[in-house]
């Protein structure tokens, strides 16, 4: 692994222009682990009633009443997307790329990028655990989305959560919190009456407001700003749930240019079709401990 971590450092130091892409493993490198402990320290109620294994699985279970569903995504959104930051990934990131001409294309929706202090606008996210939209946008909803931070504070605390001075979620004293919310608190669009639903591109109802397209435009200028350059493709824990927003791009741009360096780095997930192997960098090893390295 030495080898190709100094391989990555030199084509880093090398590159004029370094375009990020992030999967969901960059923040489960950085303590945003969706099982084990974590998960049953804020879920083990619904692991109990309902045997939910996991945070992912979970967002998908059909539960019984839409004050239990939003229980569930109260607590998850929270913990993914308002407390602290568990790890210094996204610092170490950032301190490797400050003052370079980058920019960051990610699926996370934890907002993990912005919050470190990775400049806004260089980032082109796809949804934001921060923001509720319609779950029918049309009309004056249809390209709008709004902030859910007090929303989802009113949810826990009505399940009995409290909340540390660093953001950290605090289990009720008792331990017991309540595994469905006050009807009044399920949030309703204010702009056409449907219910909520959180701003992940899940389906054809993704709602792409103002902001969305700024950034989509700044990437895409981006893209033309590296042709010529020498570019690397620094690739982060991209698995192939989404493989058409970051992997098969990221694969084809090496392919055309020959001024591209594609860097693979994830645990368990990193590899690259033979085609641009000798454009290539796998490394196949926890990406904290990379970075920690390079750093």
């Amino acid at each position: 692994m030495n080898e190709s971590i100094a391989k990555l450092k030199n084509a880093l130091a090398s590159a004029d222009c370094i375009l990020i892409g992030a999967g969901a493993g960059l923040s489960t490198a950085a303590g945003y682990d969706y099982t084990g402990a974590r998960f049953l320290k804020y879920f083990s109620d619904f692991h109990a009633r309902f045997g939910i294994e996991d945070i992912y699985t979970g967002g998908f279970y059909p539960f019984p009443t839409r004050e239990s569903f939003w229980a569930w995504w109260s607590r998850s959104i929270y913990i993914n997307r308002y407390a602290p930051l568990p790890g210094d990934v996204y610092a170490d990131l950032l301190h490797l790329v400050a003052g370079r001409d980058y920019f960051v294309l990610t699926t996370n929706v934890d907002h993990a990028f912005q919050r470190t202090g990775f400049d806004k606008a260089r980032l082109y996210t796809q949804g934001d655990f921060g923001l509720f939209q319609s779950s029918r946008p049309h009309g004056a909803s249809a390209e709008k989305t709004y902030d859910n931070e007090e929303s989802v504070r009113a949810m826990l605390a009505a399940q009995g959560f409290t909340f540390a001075a660093d953001g950290t979620l605090l289990l009720p004293t008792d331990g017991v919190p309540a595994m469905e919310i006050p009807t009044e608190l399920i949030p309703y669009c204010p702009d056409d009456g449907a219910e909520m639903t959180t701003n992940l591109r899940v389906d054809a109802s993704f709602v792409e407001d103002a902001g969305w397209d700024a950034a989509a435009e700044r990437y895409t200028d981006f893209l033309a700003h590296t042709e010529g350059r020498r570019t690397l493709l620094l690739e982060l824990g991209v698995g192939m749930n989404t493989p058409g927003i970051i992997k098969y791009p990221f694969w084809r741009m090496t392919a055309e240019r020959t001024d591209v360096t594609l860097a693979s780095v994830s645990l368990g997930t990193a590899f690259v079709p033979d085609e641009i192997a000798a454009q290539s960098i796998v490394i196949d090893a926890d990406i904290a401990e990379v970075l920690r390295l390079m750093v």
